[in-house]
């Protein structure tokens, strides 16, 4: 007999049973059923922190790792399709259970976020690194939901979904509070991103110590049914007892793939697009479009993820007391779509929007986006259970594909529609520098013109300044000089040359200015001859000097990548504007999908459910309880 069978028929469990066998075999009361709701939220929490770490600091991976935006986008759309089949991995967990999963996924993102990510010294290793913790968070996204429709009845699924989209919601501000605490307003080493993935590893290994200790799951036969209210306890208990478990998990997959699911999985899919926009490119949209630092940007996301992680769980909890979800998506289905359009107007060729103004806007766009997903996923789970109880985690591992495939789609088509962002970001930091430290290089470029004059006569303009006194002489006496150029320099009559010496200021002074002039005349000539020139180049003297001035690496990396840069600031916002208008439409599709999920318009008709259904709970407790 092995040790593990010794230890069931004893009742008794060694140490790695007891951390391994997770399921519970009767319904959890009050307080240790909040416990495993709160530590799953914990660790949903912390999953999203690691996931979205790296768009505080996405400026400094591009730029130390040598990504453009195009190969950063990609890597974020190949991320999430990885992402949805590790969500279809996840429907297992119907079968096989989901605490174990969440717990090995803690351990896996834990390790790879603080030990393998950050030594990564080039794109593709960063980039495979970063797929691994995508597809340990495909899985999660479905058995973690999983686990919180488990533990809560549908009376209380809003709060319960509430708190775990506040989840994934919590994790962006994670990510944006400890950014704007630890990232300096001047960062001068790219290399400066490692520090905020090992801060997440160490986080993320002390919630897979306590997951590992604590998280626990309902048994199969608790988990497959259905429960309304908490007074089902005792009837699913009962059921429990002699439930065909089996027949319960034949065929979920045939079963869930009807229009109702998967028109309404796609439907929030595309309304979030604006959040994965969000989540993804905020940092960069930020920076590239309204000149906000990376500790500004990174402030930006404080206020859209808090007023976010407060709407889902206050929509939970006012959906819980109507007992609807319908009237808060459409609630928050507009407020959405009307704040997006304010945003995204924002972003105009030379408009400063104020941080604060930008702020609002982000923080009142998120609350309506949190109004109308936290009941969304508990109507969501309640149209799931009505066609079979047991099929929950393959309900969610359906949503949790199409999720990740339409990001998946999206983020390919935003270095189509945005193109201008990678000139910005790899080079736009460098060329504001320069042109901060060298103001000259400004005027240069709205002067190209005569910078390029300059150029073609940079030899006579060095030889005017070299021969400034020489040439003075010859202005003032014109005549003089073009009798003495008829004679060459040794045989200039003598009277001329006392009068070109006395021109000349006499003395040893003039000596020098004639001795000067004779032994540099083609280049004298020269100046002479561009004189019209460089008349018009004299009033650009101070800047021209200035210029002359500048490094000339500094000066070549602008004229390099300046005019890419300007023409970049010149059309992203327009771009920008354009992605927004698509994340819009994906608002209003899901306004119009909101009929097909299960659930009532009116508190009343949800309130006589209810009754109805704790009528015939008692009866069927009481013919179960009959001797």
């Amino acid at each position: 007999m092995s040790t593990a069978t010794a230890d069931r028929a004893s009742g008794r469990r060694g140490f790695a049973s007891w951390l391994t066998d997770r399921q519970l075999h009767s319904y959890p009361k009050t307080r240790p059923r909040t416990f495993y709701l709160a530590l799953v939220v914990v660790a949903t929490i912390t999953l999203y922190y690691e996931l979205y770490v790296a768009g505080s600091v996405s400026t400094l991976v591009l730029a130390n790792l040598g990504m453009s935006f195009t190969f950063y986008v990609v890597t974020l759309a190949l991320g999430n399709l990885i992402g949805a089949f590790g969500s279809l991995f996840a429907g297992l967990t119907d079968r096989y259970g989901r605490a174990n999963l969440v717990v090995v996924g803690l351990l896996l993102t834990g390790l790879f976020t603080e030990f393998v990510i950050p030594t990564a010294s080039s794109k593709y290793p960063f980039t495979i690194e970063t797929f691994v913790v995508g597809l340990v968070e495909g899985v999660c996204l479905v058995a973690t939901p999983a686990l919180i429709r488990d533990f809560s009845p549908q009376v209380g699924r809003g709060s319960a979904m509430g708190f775990w989209t506040a989840g994934p919601v919590l994790g962006s501000l994670v990510v944006a509070v400890v950014g704007s605490i630890t990232i300096p307003v001047v960062v001068t080493n790219t290399r400066y991103w490692t520090h905020e993935y090992q801060i997440c590893g160490w986080v993320g290994l002390a919630v897979f110590l306590i997951a590992l200790v604590g998280l626990r799951e309902l048994s199969p036969q608790l988990r497959d049914q259905l429960m309304v209210t908490m007074r089902d306890r005792a009837l699913i208990e009962a059921r429990a007892k002699g439930l065909d478990v089996d027949a319960l998990l034949k065929n979920h997959w045939r079963q869930l793939l009807k229009v109702d699911i998967i028109v309404s999985a796609i439907a929030v899919s595309v309304m979030l697009l604006i959040y994965y926009a969000l989540v993804g490119f905020l940092v960069i949209y930020a920076t590239s479009i309204f000149g906000y630092s990376l500790h500004e940007a990174n402030n930006l996301g404080y206020w859209a993820w808090s007023f976010n992680a407060g709407a889902v769980i206050l929509a939970g909890l006012v959906s819980d007391r109507f007992r609807v979800r319908k009237p808060f998506m459409v609630i928050g289905g507009i407020g959405a779509a009307v704040m997006i359009v304010l945003f995204l107007l924002q972003s105009k060729v030379g408009a400063h929007p104020s941080f604060a103004t930008i702020a609002v806007l982000l923080a009142l766009m998120l609350f309506f986006l949190g109004i109308a997903y936290t009941p969304w996923m508990a109507s969501y789970t309640e149209t799931v259970e009505a066609r079979n109880p047991a099929a929950t985690a393959t309900g969610l591992a359906i949503w949790g594909w199409i999720i990740r495939v339409v990001v998946f789609a999206s983020f390919l088509f935003v270095p189509i529609v945005i193109n201008s962002v990678t000139p910005i970001v790899n080079y736009g930091s460098t060329v504001s520098s320069y042109l901060a430290q060298y103001p000259s290089l400004s005027w240069a470029g709205a002067h190209p013109a005569i910078v390029g004059e300059a150029t073609k006569y940079a030899p006579q303009l060095a030889d005017a300044a070299r021969f400034a006194p020489e040439l003075a002489v010859i202005e003032a006496n014109p005549a003089l000089f073009a009798t003495a150029a008829k004679y060459p320099p040794n045989a200039v009559p003598a009277t001329l040359q006392a009068q070109l010496l006395a021109a000349a200021g006499g003395g040893a002074k003039g000596v020098s200015i004639l001795t000067t002039i004779s032994a540099n005349q083609p280049a004298i000539q020269s100046v002479i001859a561009a004189a019209p020139q460089l008349t018009q180049l004299k009033p650009y003297a101070a800047e021209l000097t200035a210029l002359s001035k500048v490094p000339p690496s500094a000066a070549a990396y602008v004229s390099k990548y300046g005019p890419q840069v300007q023409s970049a600031l010149a059309k992203s916002p327009g771009q920008w504007r354009t992605w927004y208008w698509v994340c819009f439409g994906g608002v209003i599709f899901f306004l119009l999908s909101i009929p097909l999920l299960r659930g009532r318009w009116r508190p009343r008709d949800a309130r006589r459910d209810t009754e109805q259904h704790e009528a015939e709970v008692e009866a069927e407790l009481a013919k179960l309880n009959a001797p």
